[in-house]
């Protein structure tokens, strides 16, 4: 992995957790992995931001490998085919990088629901009369998407004490599974118009891809918000950019398409916006929550136990 990404992930007292069973070993000035002799007795491969994929021909070095922990999230840019057909265990810290998103969610969701952007606009008039002011009790919050993360932020929600109103949107989850996280299954169209805040958990998928096109946006009520921490490809950026521009929406965005926006976007400038770059996943801090998954991964795979972020294969392609 990326030595800065190291320092971070692995500090020095998880690096001498692992001591015995790992050695860092940083990709090349070019990006690739130093194939030739340095993976030949390697039997983990531990991963994180900045590594590259690992190819056929990095798999062929690596005769002994068993097993790679990746302490990041989505593993789809690392592994191929040829790993698959090796039978080589793959692990992900996706859980312990879900912790922070769904932080940021929630922070984001409160912001929303009590206006935060809108008066900060009005700032300077002073703030808004009692009477118009928005709070958070009893808003319809809808999430898209029952993943990792939009599961526990639905969990979240519905423990709050602003008694939300919970709306799913996802093709893969029953009607009794909703419930049990909190939520009414809706369709996406209907998500859309019943919520005053709309919150982005899908992954990434080619049917995924502009899901919330101008259509679907021109739905949501005037005044509501859009939270996406997921991907910025699954929102229609102009659409968007139109409807925050005629003050009809708000929004708060941790990704975009393209990520990152261009120098003097529309939506940098907006007041209604608020745009971070990419930050509500494992920030500072906060990496070395990865490193700790990861080193008990490595330690539960060398004491021949099942690995607690294991990826198959066959669910790949739903994953983020």
């Amino acid at each position: 992995m990326d030595a800065e990404v190291a320092e971070q992930v692995l500090p020095g007292d998880l690096r001498r957790r692992l001591a015995r069973s790992v050695t860092l070993v940083p990709p090349s000035g070019d990006g690739s992995l130093p194939v030739p002799g340095v993976l030949a007795e390697a039997e983990i491969l531990l991963t994180s931001w900045g590594c590259p994929p690992l190819t056929g021909e990095v798999l062929a070095a690596a005769p002994r490998l068993a097993a790679v922990v990746h302490a990041a999230g989505s593993v789809k840019a690392l592994v191929g085919d040829a790993l698959w057909e090796r039978g080589i265990l793959v692990s992900s810290a996706a859980e312990a990088n879900a912790g922070p998103v769904v932080d940021f969610t929630l922070a984001a969701v409160t912001f929303a629901a009590k206006g935060a952007l809108r008066t900060a606009a009005r700032y300077p008039e002073g703030p808004p009369a009692f009477a118009a002011r928005t709070g958070t009790d009893a808003r319809t919050i809808g999430v898209i998407g029952a993943s990792r993360i939009g599961r526990r932020v639905l969990r979240a929600l519905r423990g709050s004490a602003a008694g939300y109103r919970l709306l799913l949107a996802d093709p893969y989850v029953s009607l009794a599974e909703a419930a049990s996280l909190g939520a009414e299954l809706v369709t996406l169209p209907e998500l859309c118009r019943r919520s005053s805040v709309v919150s982005v958990h899908a992954p990434e998928l080619p049917e995924t891809r502009g899901l919330l096109d101008a259509a679907m946006l021109a739905l949501i009520p005037d005044g509501g918000v859009l939270v996406n921490t997921a991907r910025g490809s699954l929102v229609d950026t102009e659409a968007l950019t139109r409807e925050c521009a005629k003050g009809r929406l708000d929004a708060y965005l941790d990704v975009t398409e393209p990520e990152p926006l261009p120098p003097g976007h529309p939506l940098l400038a907006l007041p209604n916006v608020q745009v971070t770059p990419h930050i509500a996943g494992a920030q500072g801090s906060e990496a070395r929550r990865l490193g700790a998954f990861a080193a008990a991964e490595v330690e539960r795979f060398l004491a021949g136990e099942p690995l607690s972020g294991a990826v198959r294969r066959e669910e790949l392609a739903r994953l983020a």
